[in-house]
């Protein structure tokens, strides 16, 4: 790893070697333009980034452990949000930012300007992957994962398909953004679902972008979006689909799945049951009058279940994780995310030494 890509000085000069710099991004302890427990405000949830793109000139959000050694293998995380929504949203929602030292995680999380990601920004996320990957040295990263909100998600099953990404991606963490294998029917969003964007994202709304995002992207390709595969993916990597219970209709998740049995996984079984006494940090607050259970209400503790496909080939993991009560927009918990980091790190790594 070269020394100036993370900013350190020889071991000679470590008592006046600088702070470790990687993207540019100098690492502050908590994190930068981070919400607090509860209320986050609506400038720091639209905030774009401390970091920026040079090639496209582009702000994205940039977390790593601020004791990182020289040499030292990490998780790369490029982690992307819903449509209509924003990074620092998505850094919430998912805010795997709290565990980035315990478990020596590297997080990129980028934003789409007109908030909802087609092919046109993929040159953006190659870049920032280009860029982590240099300044930490491709050998040091022992796993990469995409992990993706709603269109977001959608957007990692598209991109994970190109030749980029392919070669590269050693897992995909699906947060209500399709299920490979056999996807759940949908709840009953109702007018979310029709009536488009809600106010959060209309200029001078009081509450514009205080945790809000808008309706689903709707199954791919209408507005000029790309298409959403619907075969499965001819790599492989680990697979781990999240949801809200009050997201899947009556009939809940589906018990088997086709990547499962291409994996050659055993079996699905519940391996636990998670209890979390904290609520998330975000949700969407546009959409509380009326509110509608299958979008999301106010963060509350809660429940999760996690199911397991065991002895997956190559050490892969597939697996599904249920929040018990929960729609699709209430930031997830701590403890339930601090589950989906250990389902990630679980897994065998080494796509992103071997990729070019």
């Amino acid at each position: 790893m070269a020394l100036s890509g993370l900013g350190l000085a020889p071991a000679g000069r470590a008592a006046t070697a600088p702070p470790i710099q990687i993207a540019g991004v100098t690492c502050e302890t908590p994190p930068p333009l981070h919400c607090p427990e509860s209320d986050c405000p609506g400038p720091t949830v639209t905030e774009q980034g401390t970091a920026v793109e040079p090639k496209t000139g582009r702000k994205f959000f940039h977390d790593y452990p601020c004791d990182l050694k020289r040499g030292e293998k990490v998780t790369f995380v490029l982690s992307l949000h819903g449509g209509g929504s924003y990074g620092n949203w998505q850094r919430h929602y998912f805010p795997i930012v709290d565990y980035k030292d315990k478990y020596r995680l590297v997080i990129a999380t980028p934003n789409a300007p007109p908030r909802v990601w087609a092919a046109t920004d993929d040159e953006y996320l190659q870049n920032i992957v280009n860029l982590v990957s240099e300044q930490l040295g491709k050998n040091n990263i022992k796993a990469f994962w995409l992990v993706g909100h709603s269109q977001g998600g959608m957007t990692s099953n598209r991109i994970l398909r190109t030749d980029f990404f392919k070669n590269r991606v050693d897992g995909w963490l699906s947060l209500s953004g399709g299920r490979l294998g056999g996807s759940p029917g949908r709840g009953n969003f109702g007018a979310l679902l029709r009536g488009g964007p809600p106010a959060a994202g209309r200029a001078g709304s009081p509450d514009a972008g205080r945790g809000a995002m808008p309706a689903v992207a709707r199954g791919g390709g209408p507005g000029g979006l790309p298409s959403v595969p619907t075969e499965l993916p001819a790599s492989d990597f680990s697979f781990i689909f999240e949801t809200g219970e009050r997201e899947m209709d009556d009939k809940g998740l589906p018990e088997s799945s086709t990547w499962a049995a291409r994996n050659s996984c055993g079996p699905r079984r519940r391996v636990e049951e998670i209890v979390d006494v904290k609520p998330g940090y975000v949700y969407d607050r546009t959409r509380q009058d009326p509110p509608n259970p299958p979008w999301g209400l106010l963060p509350r503790p809660g429940k999760a279940e996690v199911y397991a496909y065991p002895k997956c080939k190559d050490g892969r993991v597939v697996a599904d994780v249920v929040r018990l009560e929960k729609g699709h927009t209430e930031g997830l918990e701590p403890k339930v995310t601090e589950a989906l980091v250990k389902l990630m790190l679980s897994a065998r790594g080494g796509k992103a030494q071997r990729g070019t």
